[in-house]
């Protein structure tokens, strides 16, 4: 199977905002990842995160749907990943509208990362109830798919009601732009393999593991683990479809050492299907120079 690849958009990066947070920045490195070979780019989802979180090493974000317009503007081909979306902050209507227009208007290259999400004082500013998230996660990737399938929408949610509502357009991938949950539980991973196509675990520290509010996943046995689980609850249900697996490998330097080829290949032994990648860099031509040489060393 072949390895796929996304790279991010350093638009978190507001530190050097003149180099990374401008349309020309955008459309600049898009299109050249779109060049050098990857398969999509990628942005994340903070709407409002708490100051101290900010200083402890979390990062801003710009709305995902806007940043990622910018790229599908600039480019042709490159898939438009959220990495991911918090499903609890967003009405799921509202949401399910924003990444049709994205779909249609990119000529369905949308993947969509979504998760629970696990800032309590993000979720308070936002008005999102912390202790259902879960509960609300599922919730929303139903009435989206509704929202998505056709007309006169019924759905009564926690905090909504549909009576028989319409999003008039219908995305370009049918029967909807590919959901892929992220997170490193076992009810996340139910989540994927019940509700999702693709499933995003990511790289987590015991330490970290007490602030992201998902299990460490630090080695490959741990990743390997979680993967055997997944398998196990799809063959409990009846699935059939192929699970995408979505893991990271960053930060990464510009040259793809022996290391990182050794561990892209062990990864996609155990199933891994994408990798998302990312460069440290003070200037955009720096992090256009590292994912032109990942992207000759590695990208096969």
């Amino acid at each position: 199977m072949t390895m796929r690849y996304s790279v991010s958009l350093p638009t978190e990066r507001i530190d050097r905002a003149a180099e990374f947070v401008t349309q020309a920045a955008v459309a600049e490195i898009a299109r050249a990842a779109e060049d050098a070979g990857f398969d999509a780019c990628y942005v994340t989802d903070h709407p409002f995160p708490p100051h101290r979180w900010l200083y402890g090493g979390g990062h801003h974000a710009l709305d995902p749907f806007v940043a990622l317009s910018f790229a599908a503007a600039a480019t042709s081909t490159l898939r438009l990943q959220t990495h991911i979306m918090v499903l609890p902050y967003r009405n799921p209507f509202l949401a399910a509208k924003s990444i049709l227009s994205l779909d249609v208007l990119s000529g369905g290259r949308v993947t969509l990362g979504v998760a629970a999400g696990y800032l309590r004082g993000e979720f308070a500013a936002l008005g999102a109830d912390f202790e259902a998230r879960d509960e609300r996660s599922d919730e929303t990737i139903r009435a989206m798919k509704l929202a998505f399938a056709g007309d006169d929408v019924r759905y009564e949610g926690a905090d909504f009601t549909a009576i028989g509502n319409s999003m008039g357009f219908r995305p370009v991938q049918q029967p909807h732009p590919p959901i892929w949950v992220g997170g490193n539980s076992r009810r996340a991973i139910r989540r994927a393999v019940e509700l999702g196509d693709g499933w995003v675990p990511f790289p987590n520290t015991p330490a970290m593991a007490k602030y992201t509010r998902t299990p460490a996943m630090e080695t490959a046995d741990d990743l390997a683990a979680r993967v055997a689980f997944a398998r196990e609850h799809a063959a409990a249900i009846g699935r059939q479809a192929p699970l995408d697996i979505c893991y990271a490998l960053l930060p990464l330097a510009a040259g793809a050492a022996p290391s990182t080829r050794a561990r892209i290949d062990e990864v996609a032994a155990l199933g891994v299907t994408w990798l998302t990648v990312g460069f440290p860099a003070d200037t955009r031509s720096e992090y256009i120079a590292a994912l032109r040489t990942f992207a000759r060393e590695a990208l096969r």
